[in-house]
């Protein structure tokens, strides 16, 4: 299930919610659709034991109810753990960061360790994204908290293999495993024989061990800094949204957030006329619509 991709998994889901004879929930308008989302999703490719998603439901169930009923009606690699209230626990959903293992087919423990430590000491690790808007750029270090050689699988793995775990900080843009990967074959050469081997073995909050930045004091006073609390409105995964917007305006450019999103249309567009706006079927402005069926 690994190689099935975030729509496979959705629509899985959906025909499993059907089938199970759940009261789901849907959405209101013209194209309802059930109230199912989804967290910080694994990317394709990679395995995972700890996904997460949200289903409103109309009627009173018990979790234990719907785990086994949604397990029984979804395929094979998909396997519901466990189902929680979110009525009864909120903060069940606060994903801050991943646990993430990693094993490189073809490289030796003793080569992996040093592209580790070298990742680690670095400042940041910049690597080069293609997206549909062209190639985006994003720091690879900043997201990861703690990266290790897991030496206890060693003995059970094949003797070709290494195996790394880290723990990655869910961030905006999001760091995935693949731009980590990038950033160690450029900084140590680091190139697996074949692709390596993605699992995602937890997500969750972040503990204050783990908030803790790179290169901190240990002890008392990092426990304390790493305990210390955001600034109103800053979440955790702002980091390195904040750190382009810096770079951006040390470089005299304004970062103003768009007003509306025709000012995002390419340089030279002509916003569409009033004729081209959205229309009820008999012709007539939809806000002029509403307003005359609230008046009614």
């Amino acid at each position: 299930m690994r190689f099935a991709s975030h729509r496979d998994i959705a629509r899985a889901v959906e025909r499993g919610v059907r089938k199970a004879g759940l009261p789901v929930a849907y959405s209101a308008g013209f194209s309802p659709h059930p109230k199912i989302s989804y967290s910080g999703g694994a990317p394709t490719g990679a395995a995972s034991e700890a996904e997460f998603l949200e289903v409103a439901l109309t009627g009173i169930c018990t979790p234990e109810d719907v785990r086994v009923r949604l397990d029984a009606a979804l395929p094979a690699g998909i396997d519901v753990i466990e189902v929680t209230d979110l009525a009864v626990a909120p903060d069940a959903l606060r994903l801050e960061a991943s646990e993430w293992q990693i094993v490189l087919p073809g490289v030796a423990s003793a080569e992996a360790d040093r592209a580790v430590q070298a990742f680690m000491a670095a400042a940041s690790a910049e690597v080069d994204r293609l997206t549909s808007k062209g190639v985006r750029r994003l720091d690879a270090r900043a997201a990861v908290l703690t990266m290790a050689l897991d030496r206890r699988a060693m003995p059970e793995q094949d003797a070709g293999c290494a195996i790394l775990r880290m723990v990655v900080r869910h961030m905006t843009p999001a760091v995935r495993p693949d731009d980590i990967l990038a950033a160690l074959r450029g900084m140590s050469a680091l190139v697996p024989s074949s692709p390596p081997l993605v699992t995602r073995l937890t997500q969750g909050p972040l503990t204050p061990e783990d908030a803790a930045p790179a290169g901190a004091a240990t002890g008392a006073s990092a426990a304390a800094g790493a305990g210390a609390p955001r600034p109103p409105g800053r979440r955790a995964d702002q980091g390195q949204e904040k750190a382009t917007r810096l770079d951006a305006e040390s470089a005299g450019v304004t970062c103003a957030a768009p007003v509306s999103a025709y000012e995002q249309l390419p340089r030279g567009a002509v916003r569409p006329s009033k004729a081209d706006s959205a229309r009820e079927p008999d012709g007539r402005d939809c806000p002029h619509a509403r307003d005359r069926a609230t008046e009614q």
